[in-house]
């Protein structure tokens, strides 16, 4: 039996209702017993970056550790004012210094309306550019989710795009693994 590839899911949104985290949510109940997945829950909690806060505070650090811990990452985020939000940026600013992202393998999905969250985007991998992440491109994708399409259970319930959301990790999974190779 090999070890579960651990995927660390973060959510941009912080929104509790959000079609992001519902994306997410959605990826992380079929993915097959090969992968691990934790969904980033500290958004919120994540202070305001400040350069050189030594030592870090607790919500920091425990997103630093949920980090390493991860073979790699997967954001979803929405678009706010022509950008990635605010409260994203600032978990990527407690990155830099650190290098927790650097050469990790990252894939971004986007659930936007299409036509909507293409400056969120580029932001997104202007960032993960700056920090070293390595992006996943293969993994990456547009996957339009819309409200109507959650369940009650605030899960995906459209079966289209539930099967784009479980291909996801399978093409994040190859892209670490040939990676590695």
């Amino acid at each position: 039996m090999t070890t579960p590839l651990r995927i660390l899911l973060i959510s941009g949104s912080t929104r509790d209702s959000s079609t992001n985290t519902a994306a997410l949510r959605t990826i992380a109940a079929g993915a097959p017993d090969e992968f691990a997945t934790t969904l980033y829950d500290g958004l919120v909690q994540l202070p305001q970056f400040v350069p050189g806060d030594e030592p870090a505070p607790a919500p920091v650090e425990a997103l630093r550790k949920q980090l390493g811990d991860a073979d790699a990452v997967l954001i979803c985020t929405p678009e706010y004012a022509g950008m990635i939000p605010g409260s994203l940026k600032n978990l990527l600013e407690w990155t830099v210094g650190t290098g927790d992202l650097v050469d990790k393998p990252v894939a971004w999905i986007n659930v936007a309306y299409p036509g909507r969250g293409e400056a969120a985007i580029e932001t997104l991998c202007t960032v993960l550019g700056y920090v070293s992440a390595d992006i996943a491109e293969p993994a990456c994708g547009r996957i339009t989710v819309l409200r109507e399409q959650l369940g009650v259970d605030e899960l995906v319930a459209d079966a289209e795009v539930r099967d784009r959301l479980d291909a996801v990790l399978p093409a994040l999974a190859a892209y670490v693994r040939a990676k590695a190779a």
